[in-house]
């Protein structure tokens, strides 16, 4: 059983690789909900929309986020008459948060709705969130103060600079049910491509994941996001620098030496091999970009079998 800690579309795609070289039901994705909202009544899952959207095959191949196909006329709509339509949310996938706002409405936890999507969709592989409960990324912008991650990533577009971070309601959430277990039971825990700090911390602010991941960490191992000094997609780069951390792999293994014991870094990273030793991880080189489906599965390849089962 290999179990997956998951962000956005560097954790997607590092999942369809991994499907191609294991049973689907094998794999379990806990996935953040950090980065959550709810705009015009809906309740929006960023990060579980996009996991399922890409395993799908279904997912919009310019942007990264969103289905295919998508045409626009609710928003078109919304914007004639004035509303807020910085969020863009595409008619077909707006189903997808009227369905689960829905069945969140009737009672059922996120994790049970989460599950009715992916069966929806033909997933084979388990799709968690990381809690049931409310748990929203919060960042706190320099001279403006603290803001929703959506409106700091989508809104601002990411360009300004931060000065903290934190995670409402993580301390009173509680992992969503079968997550502690995905970690306890699992022969590879792999910490995903994912931003660090508000892709894999809101997971790890949970109570018991991070003790969860500590205990399994001799067989857990954590990909970078960062590849020469610099992120593929996203703010992660200069989210490390701005909150104190080198922006390279030697931050990341920085982040992650508590809980993973091997980093696996992109060809780029090669000269940083001892410094990422020197900062408590073992470091494998290989290439991590992943512009094809054939290196997302060779790195995925190269990912589980990194961990050594005998410790």
């Amino acid at each position: 059983m290999i179990t997956v800690l998951a962000g956005g579309v560097g954790a997607a795609r590092f999942l369809r690789g991994l499907l191609d070289v294991v049973p689907p039901a094998d794999v379990t994705a806990v996935v953040n909900v950090g980065d959550d909202l709810v705009l015009h009544g809906l309740h929006i899952s960023p990060d579980l929309d996009t996991v399922t959207y890409t395993l799908a095959g279904a997912i919009n191949p310019d942007t990264g986020w969103g289905l295919s196909g998508e045409t626009w006329q609710a928003m078109t709509s919304l914007e004639q008459y004035g509303g807020e339509a910085w969020f863009r949310l595409g008619d077909r996938d707006l189903g997808t948060h009227l369905f689960r706002t829905h069945r969140l409405a009737e009672g059922a936890p996120l994790s049970a709705v989460t599950a009715e999507i992916a069966r929806a969709w033909g997933l084979g592989l388990r799709v968690l969130p990381a809690s049931d409960d409310a748990v929203r990324t919060m960042v706190t912008i320099a001279g403006e103060g603290e803001v929703s991650f959506q409106e700091y990533f989508v809104g601002r577009q990411h360009a300004v600079p931060v000065t903290a971070v934190r995670f409402a309601g993580a301390d009173a959430a509680k992992p969503a049910p079968g997550v502690i277990e995905a970690i306890r039971d699992a022969d590879v825990v792999v910490i995903a491509p994912s931003n660090p700090i508000v892709s894999i911390g809101p997971v790890l602010s949970i109570p018991g994941v991070r003790e969860a991941l500590v205990a399994k960490r001799h067989r857990t191992v954590a990909v970078s996001p960062i590849v020469a000094g610099a992120a593929l997609k996203g703010p992660a780069d200069r989210m490390l620098r701005e909150l104190g951390h080198e922006p390279s792999v030697v931050g990341v293994a920085g982040l992650y030496a508590e809980v993973a014991t091997v980093l696996v870094v992109d060809d780029a990273d090669l000269r940083l091999s001892a410094d990422v030793a020197a900062a408590g991880m073992e470091c494998v080189v290989v290439p991590t970009v992943m512009a094809s489906p054939e290196i997302a599965a060779a790195l995925a390849r190269v990912t589980i079998a990194s961990v050594d089962f005998e410790r």
